[in-house]
């Protein structure tokens, strides 16, 4: 579903992804794992077309959208959920939802997909009219994979949705990507947890300093002795 090809991302002068390279089939969750600077953020980011590698390609649904704008890669159906939420503050979360949809015109299936929003996430439904800066970062989260959904996508690009959480909304943020997934979508994970993000995914790649150092199916990694030393706080 979907290839990337030795790709090279810069800030300006300094290198954040080297050579990278990987692959997503249809139907997977992937993780990537890695420390904070790692490179993580910036490849979800060249994906879902806010930044444009310098060289090496990326492969969707077998034609390249490497350095293509943003809009054209969500309406291929890659929708990117970022770091840290990114809720539209002074929207309501029914206004938020809406705005996830903003690419489509089918008013009902619009309106079926806030209520299977809902369903999803119950809390949501009771905090409707709410502003959505109001809400609890669990609750944001909820809100940002809600929103993110609303674009009917593919392919999920789900970037930390742990981060800041409580250990109980981890679980329960965990089990709906788990949900998400079995319902037909296809998911790359961003995630700082690794025991959390290995215990879900299908495989996983690790990467250190903007390359992927590591790969395999995510028992693998799990049982890999310099993947539980670096990442998974055991030896």
């Amino acid at each position: 579903m979907l290839k990337v090809d030795n790709i090279d991302v810069y800030y300006g002068n300094i290198q954040a992804l080297k050579g990278v390279s990987l692959d997503v089939e249809q139907g997977e969750i992937v993780t990537l794992i890695g420390a904070n600077g790692a490179g993580k953020s910036t490849l979800l980011k060249a994906l879902s077309g806010l930044l444009k590698p310098k060289n090496g390609d990326i492969h969707y649904l077998g034609g390249s959208i490497s350095g293509k704008p943003a809009q054209e890669i969500v309406k291929a159906g890659i929708s990117h959920i970022p770091e840290g939420r990114r809720v539209f503050a002074n929207m309501s979360v029914e206004e938020n939802l809406e705005l996830g949809a903003y690419l489509r015109n089918d008013k009902q299936g619009i309106r079926e997909d806030i209520d299977k929003v809902y369903a999803l996430f119950p809390r949501l439904l009771e905090r409707r009219k709410q502003l959505s800066g109001t809400l609890s970062g669990g609750e944001q989260q909820m809100l940002a994979m809600g929103r993110a959904l609303m674009a009917r996508p593919k392919l999920l690009l789900l970037d930390e949705p742990s981060m800041g959480l409580a250990p109980l909304l981890v679980k329960t943020i965990f089990e709906i990507i788990v949900e998400i997934n079995r319902t037909g979508t296809t998911i790359l994970l961003v995630e700082q947890n690794a025991n959390m993000a290995l215990s879900i995914a299908h495989r996983a790649y690790v990467i250190e300093t903007g390359k992927v150092v590591i790969s395999g199916t995510a028992a693998e990694l799990q049982a890999s002795d310099q993947v539980k030393q670096a990442y998974l706080g055991g030896h």
